[in-house]
């Protein structure tokens, strides 16, 4: 993972970043807050960042307020590094839009932790912006029909915007992702299909040909 370090002391960004290769992640190195966020509004930028909060042009606090008004779909993971202990430095950390919080002087294990931690919450971000990507791909794709449709009150044809009358089922296919399967309704059956087949059994009689077998409704 690509981890953006954000530290003006040299002796602490040299021990963070030293710990991070170790741990076999791709380091970027800032001294401030505004060489920080120049970074993180890349497209490219690191998925994870570890800001410090006293920093020369912008703090910890102001960096994460400006990456979480980014419109990204997956922000990145932003871990608030600060000499501060009180509850009320961490509450103002954690709401200028920090994901986590560690005090100085770190422990090595606990930093390794809270960066799996940031990785199991980048990777599952990335997952859902994959899936919603996928799903806006998809509802791009579903055709609709809204408005007002000309038809025909007689033949039931649809005046298409060429001002060419077509069958509704033509209609249809071309402008939604609806598909037709044919069959005769009761009532067609009996008013036109039977009237039909008595026709074409008379006709059979009087010319003396077999009747016509009749054809089960659909």
């Amino acid at each position: 993972m690509r981890i953006l370090i954000a530290e003006d002391d040299p002796v602490s960004r040299s021990v963070l970043e030293r710990f991070l290769r170790k741990w076999g992640h791709e380091v970027v190195i800032t001294a401030n807050g505004a060489a920080a966020w120049k970074e993180l509004q890349r497209p490219d930028a690191p998925s994870l960042a570890i800001l410090d909060w006293m920093m020369p042009e912008i703090d910890g606090p102001g960096v994460c307020r400006l990456v979480r008004a980014l419109p990204r779909a997956a922000s990145t993971y932003l871990i608030i590094l600060t000499a501060r202990h009180r509850k009320e430095d961490v509450v103002a950390g954690l709401e200028s839009g920090a994901d986590d919080y560690i005090t100085k002087p770190f422990d090595q294990q606990e930093l390794q932790s809270r960066i799996r931690a940031g990785e199991r919450i980048v990777e599952l971000q990335h997952r859902l912006a994959a899936r919603v990507s996928e799903l806006e791909s998809a509802l791009a794709q579903v055709k609709t029909l809204s408005g007002l449709l000309p038809i025909c009150c007689y033949c039931k044809k649809i005046r298409s915007d060429s001002d060419y009358w077509e069958q509704v089922e033509t209609y249809l296919a071309e402008h939604t992702d609806v598909h037709f399967s044919h069959g005769i309704c009761p009532h067609c059956w009996k008013e036109i299909v039977e009237p039909q087949l008595a026709d074409i059994r008379s006709t059979s009689a009087q010319e003396g040909l077999p009747p016509a077998s009749s054809t089960d409704k659909t």
